[in-house]
């Protein structure tokens, strides 16, 4: 009875394993894909690892189930078997749960539709309004470019002044967008891939801000890491430069 027991204990710990493996479902369509690799993947350690994959032959659907620990970012690669000579990567915000991602061949990248993730749709909230510095930021470029051509000290000093304005407002924009947004995973994301290198005081403003839930999140705990980190390094250079 006792072999028997524990048998039935090892199984059930198993049966639960299993379960908690599979608390993610994605589910989509590449339109016009007739062959090659889907790739779901995730950064780990600095490094792009895959997950699964699935083979694509003739079948336009594809489907993948995992385990995520809490809402995260993961990425879905195409190795493309058709002669093209570029392949494409998407990243989007998973979360628990049922999602679906459907695009096309031709514009792997561009045509995605996600749903089924909060967070991702405040991430694309964030892209929409980065793309706008982003494009600004290109026209200073190209003042500063067309300024040294021409010798044009005036122009060059505009763009440059100009351009550490668009930096601050960047920063401030990305910080008040995760205070906004204390609720959501995306928040420690933002703090840690977008305004890692700013004032301590605005990532410590963020991690603060952040509910219970995010707090206990992989990026949640990352952040808390990170300052972490952060105060014993700068509190060592103040050392140094004291001595």
């Amino acid at each position: 009875m006792k072999k028997i027991g524990l048998l039935l204990l090892a199984l059930a710990m198993l049966a639960a394993c299993s379960s908690e493996e599979k608390n993610l479902k994605i589910q989509g369509k590449v339109q016009g894909l007739k062959k090659g690799t889907l790739y779901l993947q995730k950064v780990e350690d600095t490094s792009l690892v895959t997950i699964d994959s699935v083979v694509m032959k003739g079948n336009e659907t594809f489907a993948f189930e995992t385990f995520i620990e809490s809402p995260q970012v993961l990425y879905l690669y195409l190795n493309k078997k058709d002669n093209n000579i570029y392949d494409d990567r998407i990243l989007f915000f998973a979360e628990p749960g049922e999602m679906t991602i459907n695009t096309t061949l031709k514009k792997f990248e561009d045509d995605v539709v996600v749903e089924g993730s909060e967070n991702q749709k405040k991430l694309l909230e964030y892209q929409k309004m980065v793309n706008r510095f982003n494009t600004r930021n290109l026209e200073l470029i190209q003042q500063s470019v067309k300024a040294r051509q021409e010798d044009n000290l005036a122009s060059l000093d505009s763009a440059n002044v100009e351009y550490d304005r668009l930096l601050r407002r960047r920063y401030l924009f990305t910080v008040n967008f995760a205070i906004n947004n204390k609720d959501l995973e995306i928040a420690p994301y933002l703090a840690m891939s977008e305004v890692f290198d700013a004032n301590i005081k605005y990532l410590d403003t963020i991690y603060s801000s952040l509910s219970p839930k995010v707090k206990e999140s992989r990026y949640g705990k990352n952040l808390k890491e990170f300052l972490k980190e952060r105060r014993e390094n700068e509190k060592v250079q103040e050392e140094a430069n004291s001595q």
